[in-house]
């Protein structure tokens, strides 16, 4: 069976509004392009711990997950070792036990895993099985190569993208705590007639001694003074 329309990495990646959309939507996508598969997954593997980020059917993530639990399996091979992994029948299968007789008690009988290239720390597999023998002939492997390899470069600008969200966030969460601090540090200043710096060591000490984090207590002493919650601020990115 023909593509529909040839596989685009990049488009899926824009057409995403974060990682694990664009995670998902490969996974389907994957899934949907190798008529044979029952089931796909994408497992990504950081500081030496390989999760399953995303999957398409109801076959991947206990055939994942029996993977991880026992440390190998054909999945773990392909994103540890940077190559293709076929199996063709599982109930031939004499490597990685238990997995394969594992794997065909729960109707899986071959599977195809390709690595996502190990990019910035980041390693992973695009896992791919079926119910049948021998369900993935050459045609659908050079697919499947193809979309592991778009999904190879989009993957690292993705992580990245998410990388850049996640500080935008802790950086608004830094300058909402800022603001709120400064506050603070007004109502100190007016109390004791002192400095930015003596009222801030003022505030710190109290933290300290009372066991309360700083930003807690500002927003402790505003309330108590104004009766109202303080006005936090929020870091806007240029459009």
């Amino acid at each position: 069976m023909e593509d529909p329309s040839p596989f685009d990495a990049q488009s899926l990646l824009v057409e995403s509004e974060t990682l694990d959309a664009f995670l998902a939507e490969l996974a389907a996508e994957a899934k949907r392009r190798m008529p044979g598969a029952n089931g796909c997954g994408v497992t990504l593997e950081r500081d030496g711990r390989p999760y399953t980020v995303a999957s398409a059917g109801s076959s991947a993530p206990p055939l994942d997950e029996m993977q991880y639990t026992i440390d190998d399996g054909p999945c773990l091979e392909a994103l540890r070792h940077d190559k293709e992994v076929y199996v063709t029948d599982m109930a031939e299968e004499t490597r990685w036990m238990p997995y394969p007789p594992f794997a065909v008690d729960r109707g899986t009988r071959s599977s195809l895993s390709l690595p996502l290239k190990e990019r910035h720390g980041m390693a992973g597999a695009l896992n791919l099985y079926a119910e049948r023998p021998g369900a993935f002939a050459e045609a659908d492997k050079e697919r499947l190569r193809l979309i592991a390899a778009q999904a190879s470069g989009a993957l690292v600008l993705a992580v990245r993208i998410a990388d850049a969200q996640q500080s935008a966030a802790d950086l608004q969460a830094t300058l909402r705590s800022r603001t709120v601090i400064d506050q603070a540090m007004g109502v100190i200043m007016g109390q004791q007639r002192c400095g930015a710096d003596d009222a801030f060591a003022f505030l710190r000490a109290a933290s300290q001694n009372r066991n309360i984090k700083l930003r807690d207590l500002c927003v402790q002493l505003i309330q108590n003074v104004t009766g109202e919650p303080p006005q936090e601020g929020a870091f806007q990115p240029r459009k």
